[in-house]
């Protein structure tokens, strides 16, 4: 049995929809006859590419005059719901900063639960059922809501595909927003980077303790770099300092599901594989055999990354 009617929660930077966004889309596509979004902001630039994924209208709130977007989100969402006659069976949000604060607002306002920490969801019978992982992913837990709806449910990114589903673009409908909050930005600070982005890039290099000092990470950034993709690493060495928390895969960095994964020095501890296990092909680089990183590895490379690396990089530079 398919839902009615779900909400997803969209986000964007600079006209540019956020993948998870796409990958909510699709997925809600699957579980429901129609699929609208919501949005805080101007959505004039987005509703194409919305379209394209599958939502058909999207109830933005226009400028949002600074404002940070829980309060006015969260409070012009409640009014819809509550007074508009607008009310969906079911809200995705993105395990986000922002999704996680409209998604916590929100239930407060409708008296609603959430379910937190999804990577997955699906429709059985009349009840709407989340999978979400424990343990360091473990351990899976499926729950279902209770309550009637609307339900409110955060998604972890990359649990999903994104497919474009080639419909035009969404309808914008323009909400009231009752509260603005307090709460204003007064500037925004964008981390420069070079190349693709750690949780979009079609090849990560990870590296890890196993590297022995600091020094030694620029062999990852290097490799990355000639194959065109991202570099990450390992809590171990994020929490010495040796990288910014931006590089950090696993269950409480970021979760890539790149084409090739290549795991540099790093042991393997279920926290990190969480983060990268979803990755179709992973290379394995680890002197101890029996490290745990060489069961999900589809290449294991029993060597020491100080020699292993440098003759790969060579190699790669010989091309």
């Amino acid at each position: 049995m398919a839902l009615n009617r779900i909400w997803v929660y969209a986000e964007a930077t600079d006209g540019t929809v956020a993948p998870t966004t796409l990958e909510l889309l699709t997925k809600a596509r699957e579980l429901a006859g129609t699929v609208e979004a919501v949005y805080g902001g101007d959505a004039s630039d987005i509703a194409g590419t919305l379209g394209e994924y599958g939502a058909t209208k999207v109830y933005a709130t226009g400028d949002l005059q600074g404002s940070l977007p829980g309060v006015p989100v969260s409070s012009a969402l409640a009014k819809l719901i509550t007074e508009g006659g607008e009310a969906p069976d079911l809200l995705l949000f993105g395990t986000t900063y922002e999704g996680r604060d409209v998604a916590a607002r929100l239930s407060v306002a409708l008296d609603r639960p959430v379910i937190t920490n999804n990577t997955d969801i699906a429709v059985e019978g009349d009840d709407v059922v989340l999978t979400e992982p424990v343990f360091g992913g473990t351990k899976l837990v499926r729950t279902k809501f209770t309550t009637p709806g609307p339900n409110i449910a955060l998604i972890r990114p990359k649990s999903f595909p994104a497919e474009p589903a080639g419909g035009g673009p969404a309808e914008v409908v323009t909400i009231e927003v009752p509260d603005y909050g307090t709460a204003k930005v007064t500037n925004r600070h964008v981390e420069e980077t070079t190349g693709p982005k750690l949780d979009e890039a079609d090849v990560v290099v990870s590296g890890g303790r196993g590297l022995g000092e600091a020094e030694k990470y620029q062999m990852i950034e290097e490799l990355a770099k000639l194959l065109k993709g991202a570099p990450g690493a390992s809590r171990a060495i994020v929490d010495a300092g040796w990288v910014p928390y931006s590089y950090q895969v696993g269950q409480t960095g970021k979760v890539v599901k790149p084409n090739v994964y290549i795991a540099a020095g790093i042991s393997g501890a279920t926290q990190h594989l969480v983060g990268m296990k979803g990755s179709k092909h992973i290379i394995a680089i680890n002197k101890d055999p029996e490290a745990p990183i060489f069961s999900v590895a589809d290449l294991g490379i029993v060597g020491d990354v100080h020699k292993v690396l440098p003759k790969l990089i060579e190699a790669l530079q010989n091309r």
